[in-house]
């Protein structure tokens, strides 16, 4: 049960007064659906109404707060012509400038001959000194009423500011005292308040280094929100690694044979990383083992001999991929090698129907099937495995997290491998990782062709064209890529939409068309068909972006590149290469580039290296999406910016193995306050695995 003390901070927006369900649902667009996320929307900028000259003085553009005397109304001679108020000062005259004005209200709070305060942008218009509608109008004697510093919040279309700045002050005054759970050393060292000081300080900027990231209010909140994330990590390893495994200690003799049929010699990192996961087999506790391989880098290949361990200690092992045509193309890789050692392999996906189904789940149910290959359809309730020992997960990201458990739990005491083509930043892997052990591909197998990168202004589409025409009558196919245009499946369907039609005007019918729009059976029909080589031109959006394997196709057009990430052009880029034909990669761009945009392009023409391409998109976009569409397998954080908070998080990983180290329950006293913050960024399942030992 979550603690009392945060009831308040978990009730819902409308609990707050004022806030009807229409601002709710507003605010909910940009926060959230709880007081507590009201306290997490933090200011992004200020206003600071300081500045107090004299009206002659007023410089352009700034924001001023002004004591004047009220001179005249100067009512609009018609609607069209804005209502002016004529003021003074001893330095000279200032106007107020009002349009769709209301004449009885603006007499009622500027009347003639009375001495006001008024605040807001000054403008320097045709020689007079201006303020059009001014933020603040208030009596001489209520100075006090114009905040001296104003915080200036993300707002969305039909919020205004107004409610907004009462809503978060109601929600900042629900703020508990909650007890400390930082160590008081560290805390010391880095001159941080308590959590809530340091959140009603974020709330109250003086000056713009109060809003900076690096500010000590923001970076003990930042700190807090890393540590709760370090903090849950560390209890699911802790938790994993007590979870009794089981050992699998086969004879080598499988894997020895599959060696000599591969029609190549492994690298020394697929070495390493097979001896990594042979370790952690017949260890007696479960494996959960993250393998990282950079685009064409041999994880499949990896996966099937660990795969066969499991198989020698006479148990089962199954490999789920997230698309159809990825898990028949492991399929087609495993199945003849199973033939070859005399197992058997089978393949599970939506497509299976009847008695072939049947038989399929019957084979894994009696143990006659030593290895099954699927997708999704693997959750279901009426597959079951005879003995369940591995269980791999390919591109980890496409799933939930929880959904590695779901399959883990088809057998007793599963080791769990999980797999990536997407290179992860490190701090990445420590936020959405840290439960794993880590593996890395960091070579490529011999024979894999280089891709040369080049970039293409779109002005020289007809000279694109002409090379494709040429590789098409060498017997090559290629990918045309067109881009996700903000997030909108709409728009990017329109646009690939389109460039197929004027693509089949120049080539015919060899042109196909994929796109998330489509129906999954429509989309597969078409990949196939490319895949079997019966389509030459292939006009996608990303949804090509992961793993598909056609060795023909030796060009990948990026169309509009300066809008994709680094990660995703690089995961675009390694569709092509996979054969012996030398390939090319193509960024087709709209100039002008703007800076960041040709960092982008520069770095993809220097390296196939996917993971300094990783921790160089970090660098250049920051963590807010680093994997193109925002990935279920990725934490997001609202307080803590991986890029400038790296130390912070190196820090909370530390500190969160020597709490587990000394109080692995969390029943001390800071263990209990640990467990607030673990429910206050509402990692209520780090809770419950303390709570089950």
């Amino acid at each position: 049960m979550r603690p009392e003390v945060l009831y308040p901070v978990f009730a819902s927006l409308t609990s707050l007064p004022g806030i009807g369900a229409r601002s709710a649902q507003l605010i909910e667009k940009i926060a959230g659906a709880h007081v507590l996320d009201l306290l997490w929307h933090l200011p992004v900028a200020l206003i600071d109404r300081r500045y107090q000259p004299p009206i002659a003085s007023a410089e352009n553009g700034r924001i001023a707060t002004l004591a004047v005397h009220v001179e005249q109304h100067l009512p609009a001679r018609n609607k069209r012509m804005p209502y002016k108020v004529r003021c003074s000062d001893e330095s000279g005259f200032l106007t107020l400038v009002f349009f769709r004005a209301r004449e009885d209200y603006l007499k009622k709070v500027l009347p003639e001959g009375d001495d006001v305060i008024v605040s807001g942008k000054v403008d320097h218009f045709q020689g007079e000194i201006q303020i059009s509608h001014p933020d603040f109008i208030v009596a001489a004697s209520e100075l006090d009423q114009i905040p001296a510093v104003q915080p200036v919040y993300g707002l969305t279309a039909g919020l205004t500011a107004k409610p907004l700045l009462k809503a978060i002050q109601a929600a900042k005054d629900l703020a508990p005292d909650l007890p400390e759970w930082i160590d008081p050393g560290f805390l010391e060292r880095n001159n941080w308040q308590s959590w809530r000081e340091s959140l009603l300080a974020s709330h109250k900027p003086e000056n713009l280094d109060d809003i900076a990231l690096t500010n000590r209010f923001r970076e003990r909140l930042a700190y807090d929100e890393l540590l709760a994330n370090q903090l849950t990590l560390a209890v699911m390893r802790h938790h994993n690694r007590r979870k009794r495994g089981l050992e699998l200690n086969g004879t080598g003799k499988l894997v020895e044979a599959a060696l000599k049929q591969l029609p190549y010699q492994l690298t020394g990192a697929q070495k390493r990383t097979l001896g990594e996961i042979k370790q952690d087999l017949e260890q007696p506790f479960r494996m959960m083992r993250l393998l990282q391989g950079d685009v064409g880098s041999g994880k499949t290949v990896v996966a099937f001999l660990s795969m066969l361990r499991a198989v020698e200690a006479g148990r089962q092992a199954v490999i789920m991929a997230p698309t159809e045509i990825l898990a028949r193309q492991h399929f087609d890789l495993i199945e003849p090698l199973c033939r070859s050692l005399d197992l058997k392999a089978v393949s599970i996906t939506g497509r299976d129907k009847g008695a072939s189904r049947d038989e399929k789940l019957a084979s894994l149910k009696s143990g006659n099937a030593n290895i099954a290959v699927g997708t999704h359809a693997l959750f279901q309730d009426d597959v079951t495995f005879c003995d369940l020992a591995l269980a791999v997960i390919d591109e980890q990201h496409r799933f939930g997290v929880h959904q590695r458990l779901l399959l883990s739990d088809k057998g007793r005491a599963v080791d769990v491998l999980v797999m990536t083509a997407t290179p992860i930043p490190r701090t990445l892997t420590l936020t959405a990782y840290g439960d794993m052990d880590v593996s890395k591909l960091d070579e490529k197998p011999p024979g894999r062709q280089p891709v040369a990168t080049r970039a293409i202004p779109l002005n020289r589409l007809d000279d694109v064209v002409a090379g494709i025409r040429r590789a098409l009558n060498e017997g090559q196919q290629v990918y045309w890529v067109c881009p996700l245009v903000e997030e909108s499946d709409v728009i990017s369907a329109t646009a690939a939409e389109d460039r197929f039609e004027y693509l089949k005007m120049i080539f015919g019918d060899v042109v196909a068309l994929a796109h998330g729009r489509m129906k999954a059976a429509e989309k597969d029909a078409v990949m196939d068909d490319f895949y079997a080589g019966r389509r030459k031109i292939l006009v996608a959006t990303t949804v090509i972006e992961v793993g598909v394997d056609v060795p023909k196709a030796s060009i990948i057009v990026i169309e509009h590149a300066e809008r994709f990430g680094l990660a995703q052009m690089h995961q675009l880029r390694g569709r092509v290469g996979r054969g012996t034909i030398a390939s090319s990669c193509l960024l087709l761009y709209a100039s002008p580039l703007g800076e960041t945009a040709k960092a982008r392009l520069q770095i993809m023409r220097e390296t196939e290296d996917g993971f300094r391409i990783a921790e160089e998109d970090l660098r250049l976009r920051g963590s807010g999406d680093l994997l193109g569409t925002r990935q279920s397998g990725l934490p997001e954080f609202r307080l803590a910016v991986l890029d400038k908070h790296q130390d912070l998080l190196l820090a909370a990983r530390d500190d969160a193995a020597l709490i587990l180290t000394n109080d692995p329950a969390l029943t001390s006293e800071r263990g209990q306050a640990l467990r607030t913050l673990l429910y206050l960024f509402e990692q209520d399942d780090a809770v419950r695995y303390l709570r089950s030992g």
